[in-house]
């Protein structure tokens, strides 16, 4: 018996009325049949042409770009990067929308995501709506915010350097990014041929003047003579163990924060924004407010950021405990935090390593989590700790907002939450929860 020939519906086309945003840089709309599309390039309000990009007659959803503008919102603008629009480079999905604007979508999904996932409102967890920009990122119309200090640039079959399409492998070859910060700008990678190279990661600390760019080649293409406009180090990932080593200049870049200097080796975590680090660090701190003699973990720390503002505030009577998985960034925050004497770091999974480390009780958590969130054992068993406050620093508000429920259920309530626009032109959103016990009644 031959099975029913499944018909796509790639490039067909629907007028229809945009309704609310989601979650992940696109509108919701509906065809007259009542079937759902997921609309990118579109705002709310608007009626647009839509002509589906995913999807199936069996599809429970399609997905759809709008080719046409027929009845523009307000908050529309004309995309200032002309690599932006259907069909064309992925990485921003706001750029057709005024900073505001994108802002307050940012706000409306971390506000429905909240509601849908944990039954929470903006009153319930201490929040006005509102998504703060980074300091210096409110600019003139037409000018985007030059925040992203590391790209990684995807190489097409010709060696030309570029940025891939949205959910597709097929690369948008480009000669410039908006919104690359200009220590990646002016290295130059954009007007260079990469032969026999997959990617090329270009970073620029905002620290210092280091830079750094990271090589993955191809299957067995040799590395290329690096020569760009300005002095940097080479990385290159290791085809066989996808470890990253160096090929020349020093193995990691320097970042500050807290003023305090961070190494940051072979291509590790450090928030891309220049102002995120200090953002979230005064953030984390304002809300959990430590007093010297604390006892604190610091989740999931990476390089050490959050761990050392802990450390430098509890004092030679407190203690802090960091987890991290990734072994080089263990070997970085240790090299960080090495004049703390009472700073730890243990390497491994949080849910793996913390049972293992006999503590039962803490005064103060920080969290912050991979974008999957930290799920339900790891915030059942943080809330058996006694911890009087725990912020979670959160850039994906479905993972928050399920966390948010599972602390809830083990008697945990927000007392603020505060988001960050740290990615402008994205989808992407950066939220810090502060939360307590629930009080006991006597």
């Amino acid at each position: 018996m031959q099975n029913t020939p499944v018909s796509s519906l790639v490039g067909e086309e629907y007028e229809v009325e945009v309704g609310p945003v989601a979650h992940g840089g696109h509108c919701i709309a509906r065809t007259e049949s009542g079937r759902v599309l997921f609309v990118r390039h579109a705002l709310p309000g608007e009626r647009v042409l839509a002509r589906v990009t995913e999807g199936e007659e069996t599809s429970r959803f399609l997905r759809a770009d709008a080719v046409e503008i027929l009845d523009p919102s307000k908050d529309r603008v004309e995309a200032p990067c002309p690599f932006a629009g259907p069909g064309k480079c992925g990485g921003c999905d706001w750029q057709h929308a005024k900073p505001g604007a994108q802002r307050r979508l940012k706000g409306e999904v971390i506000a429905e995501q909240l509601q849908r996932l944990a039954g929470l409102t903006p009153e319930e967890v201490g929040w006005d709506g509102t998504v703060m920009p980074a300091e210096g990122d409110k600019l003139p119309a037409g000018e985007v915010p030059q925040w992203r200090t590391r790209v990684q640039y995807a190489i097409d079959p010709e060696g030309r350097a570029g940025l891939r399409k949205h959910r597709s492998h097929d690369v948008e070859v480009i000669d410039h990014c908006m919104i690359a910060a200009q220590g990646v700008s002016e290295l130059g990678v954009e007007k260079r041929t990469w032969e026999g190279m997959a990617s090329v990661e270009a970073i620029a600390a905002s620290g210092s003047n280091d830079r750094q760019v990271i090589l993955t080649p191809r299957p067995g293409a040799r590395l290329p003579l690096v020569e760009l406009d300005k002095p940097v180090s080479v990385m290159r990932v290791d085809e066989k163990d996808g470890g990253v080593h160096r090929v020349h200049g020093r193995a990691f870049v320097r970042e500050r924060a807290d003023e305090r200097t961070h190494r940051v080796g072979s291509g590790g975590f450090w928030q891309i924004h220049p102002k995120a680090a200090d953002t979230l660090m005064k953030a984390v701190m304002q809300g959990l407010l430590p007093r010297k003699g604390d006892t604190a973990l610091d989740l999931y720390c990476g390089v050490g950021l959050f761990a050392g503002a802990l450390a430098d505030r509890v004092g030679d009577r407190g203690a802090v405990l960091g987890i991290e998985s990734g072994k080089r960034a263990v070997e970085d925050a240790r090299h960080n935090l090495q004049h703390f004497e009472r700073v730890r770091i243990e390497q491994g999974k949080v849910e793996a390593v913390l049972p293992r480390t006999g503590i039962t009780e803490v005064d103060l958590i920080v969290l912050d989590p991979p974008r999957a969130g930290a799920g339900k054992q790891t915030v059942h068993h943080l809330s058996t700790l006694g911890a009087r406050r725990i912020a979670y620093v959160a850039c994906d508000p479905a993972a928050l907002a399920r966390d948010l429920a599972y602390f809830r259920e083990r008697g945990y309530r927000v007392r603020t939450l505060r988001a960050f626009d740290l990615f402008p032109m994205t989808h992407h959103v950066e939220c810090v929860a502060i939360l307590e016990p629930v009080k006991k009644d006597a």
